[in-house]
Formats: structure tokens, sequence, C-alpha cells
């Protein structure tokens, strides 16, 4: 059992919904991005998500597009991600998923990528461009080196495909709570408890929401249909506003105000 599923199995037992909060590694500095993890873990993050800088990030909105450039700036690359988890893991023990896109996947081959993942200390990897139905390659390679490869499920998706990326994925299922790319929302879908509902009754991995949440509130409303509320372009936005200073301060508080919500 690695770190994602005992991290679920503690929270079904607590009856509490977890708190998967999104960084971009990198952003402001990979010095800064380790302060966060540590910022975000003591207030009370479950699970981790650490995004990898791509020049072209499909799935995301400007939000996050602004911190993969950044990071980019920086010259920050897949190793280096690789590198700061490796440090991270002298000291925490919370599970650490990373979301990147294929292309650097592809380019160093997806065997080495996930044993170097797994011998960082990664849990689970999330890659928005790689479809269910050209997944099983990686998912083959991914149960190998004992490290989930977590699939995304939209508001779009068909019963068929919801039961190929069911029969696929590990870790959790990261349902994409509406069409687009990620980013702060006026509000959510007023459907989004019957789609998450349909989602659970076929599969027993937990099922994240993810993509529009911004507020605690939100937060608390999707924590009550799903296994876990995935908070990523918000906070990055607090990274943005604060990265010159008070930034570790500003972001526990936020992260706090999520944690309590939900």
């Amino acid at each position: 059992m690695n770190r994602l599923d005992a991290a679920f199995r503690r929270l079904r037992r607590q009856r509490r919904t977890a708190f998967i909060p999104f960084v971009m590694a990198g952003d402001p500095s990979l010095a800064q991005t380790a302060a966060l993890v540590e910022t975000l873990a003591a207030s009370g993050a479950d699970i981790i998500e650490l995004g990898v800088p791509f020049s072209d990030p499909l799935a995301d909105g400007p939000t996050i597009q602004r911190a993969a450039q950044r990071a980019l700036r920086r010259r920050v690359s897949l190793a280096d991600v690789l590198g700061l988890v490796r440090r991270l893991r002298r000291r925490h023990q919370v599970p650490l998923v990373l979301l990147t896109y294929y292309n650097p996947v592809y380019h160093a081959g997806a065997r080495h990528v996930l044993a170097a993942a797994r011998a960082a200390g990664v849990d689970g990897v999330i890659i928005p461009d790689l479809p269910a139905e050209e997944a099983q390659p990686l998912v083959r390679e991914a149960r190998r080196q004992g490290v989930a490869a977590i699939l995304l499920a939209a508001p779009t998706s068909s019963p068929a495909r919801l039961r190929r990326i069911v029969r696929l994925a590990s870790g959790f299922i990261y349902f994409v709570s509406l069409t687009g790319t990620t980013g702060i929302r006026r509000r959510l879908p007023a459907e989004l408890e019957r789609q998450v509902r349909r989602l659970r009754r076929l599969t027993r991995l937990p099922v994240c929401v993810g993509f529009g949440i911004a507020t605690p509130r939100e937060a608390r409303r999707v924590a009550a249909v799903a296994d876990g509320v995935i908070v990523g372009s918000a906070l990055v936005r607090v990274i943005e506003r604060h990265r010159r200073g008070r930034l570790v301060q500003a972001v526990g508080r936020f992260a706090r105000q999520l944690r309590q919500a939900i």
C-alpha cells in the first residue's frame, strides 16, 4: 500500500474528505516550493499535487499558465522537480502527486520517468493530455513501479469511456467539475452532485473533484459529495500575488480556511 492508498483509508475511517492543493514546482523558486509544501502539509493538506512546468499546458487556464512560464524562466525541469521530491522526502511523508504533460514523459521514456519518480518518492502521476484510450502502456508501467496512474474523467465522458477510465486508473479518479481549462469560475455547475454520484457507482476508487473551486464555500459544497477537493488556480493566484513578500503566511492562511471548510 502506498502513501495515497493509506491516506484515503485513514480519511475514510475518520469520515473526512481529502484536501488536495496544487502548486507549480519552481514558482516562485524550487526553494520556495519546498517551503510551500511544508506549509500546506502543516495547514491540513492530505495530498499535494506538484505541477511540472511545461510550455504548452493545454488543460490549464491563464493563472497556472503564468506560473508555468515563471518556473520555465528559471529553467525548472522534470528532473529538478524529482530532485525537489527527493529532498522533501527526507522530512515529509505527505503523499505527493506529479501533474505533468505527456511530452516530457514521452521524450524521457515512461519507464525511466516512472522509475525515477518512484525512487524519488512520488506516489502518483496525472497526465491531463494522455487520453484513456492511449494510456494503457503507461498504466502498465506505473503498476510495475508502484506509482498510481490517476486519470481524468469529465462531465462529457460517456458511460463507456467512464468504465474504461475506472478500469485503468489507480490512486483516485480526478473528476473535472466543468468543461474547459482550469481556473476560477463564478459558480460550480448545478449538476455536479449527480455527475459525481454517477461516477462513484462505477468504482471503488476515491473520486476527487477539481477545476473551478476557488472559495471555502465552494470547497465545502464539493466536499459533501466527493472523496477529495482539489484546489489549484485559486491557490496559485495567492502565490502570484504574494511571491515577493509574506508568501508562506498567505498560502498557509488560505489553506487553513479551505481545510476548515472541507
